[in-house]
């Protein structure tokens, strides 16, 4: 039987993709909450919350970006030159906050400032993110082998529907983390926090889901001709089960199931958002195999991948293990 190595492909840079969302997600949820935190002290163990494992959760990005520029060539000749202001917008803001993130600690006087970069980086790059994926969504114009839209085509209510969504999806993510990981005022604090970023995300999901079969009549075809619809309709059925369950788990104050079930809706959205695309990784027209490099390219690079990502699985794996359990303010390792 022969491997289908670009649809391989697909699937890891699918996954790494994900990882990046997920695990990137709730740091830069912290972020975007940060102006709601007034006490100093409750920004510190925020941070420290996440200090033992931000840097590596980028690792992801790096995999996925330089991934889908080694495997998908064409795809990413054509989607770059299409989303250069988002992506750069986007690259900067991580590179501020990275930076406000040490510099914040170094400095009394100037700990305002940097709170607020960190804070703003944090909202740009969330931003950026879900502009750049609706601005995907919606199609982006080929002729030939190249980009033939204009500078603006990115900008359009549904990619600014997206960027906001994925704003209050980070944020929720970023509460549920704080209440698994912190203890007293914080964490009540972010319970408080929890059912209305939930509903928040759930409006957002229900409002990106019935826009998107209206981009494309492809994308509606996928979602509810006969007998696609048997394999799109568990979707939202589990997303609505999942939306209960997180309810009833912040009413009766869970610590750690409200993060999982968070996750959750995130695995169904991008689930959902496979349904639409596949098989293109450029809509509306350019699918993985008219994107994939040559097989002795993809041979060849599916060993070196076979080797790093367990590797990398297996780091991000053990930092989460070591740094476990609850943060208590002044024990973190810039203190």
């Amino acid at each position: 039987m022969t491997i289908d190595l670009a649809f391989v492909w697909a699937g890891v840079i699918a996954f790494a993709v994900l990882a990046y969302v997920i695990l990137d997600g709730f740091d830069l949820g912290i972020g975007i909450l940060f102006p709601a935190m007034k006490d100093p002290q409750e920004r510190d163990t925020a941070i420290d919350s996440i200090a033992p494992v931000w840097d590596g959760n980028e690792t992801w990005l790096v995999l996925g970006g330089g991934g889908l520029f080694a495997v998908f060539p064409l795809a990413y000749a054509v989607v770059l030159p299409a989303l250069y202001m988002p992506i750069t917008l986007m690259l900067l803001a991580l590179v501020f906050r990275g930076v406000a993130f040490e510099f914040r600690h170094r400095t009394v006087r100037g700990r305002r400032f940097w709170d607020g970069a960190f804070a703003g980086g944090s909202m740009v790059a969330a931003l950026c993110q879900g502009i750049a994926l609706g601005a995907l969504v919606q199609g982006i114009h080929i002729e030939g082998r190249a980009y033939a839209g204009g500078w603006w085509d990115w900008l359009t209510p549904f990619s600014i529907l997206t960027g906001l969504a994925l704003i209050a999806g980070y944020a929720l993510l970023g509460a549920t983390w704080l209440i698994s990981k912190t203890q007293d005022d914080l964490q009540a604090r972010c319970f408080r926090w929890a059912l209305p970023l939930g509903a928040a995300m759930l409006g957002f999901i229900v409002a990106v889901s019935l826009a998107t079969p209206l981009l494309n009549p492809a994308y509606a075809e996928r979602w509810f001709a006969w007998p696609a619809v048997l394999y799109a309709a568990p979707v939202p059925l589990l997303v609505a089960a999942v939306s209960l369950a997180f309810w009833r788990a912040i009413r009766r104050r869970a610590e750690r199931l409200p993060f999982l079930l968070a996750l959750a809706l995130f695995l169904l959205s991008y689930v959902g958002l496979g349904i639409s695309l596949y098989p293109h990784i450029v809509p509306p027209s350019l699918t993985i195999w008219d994107a994939a490099a040559p097989e002795s390219s993809l041979k060849f690079l599916l060993a070196g991948g076979a080797i790093l990502l367990p590797i990398i699985l297996a780091y991000t794996g053990y930092a989460y293990w070591v740094f476990r359990g609850k943060v208590t303010p002044g024990s973190g390792y810039h203190h």
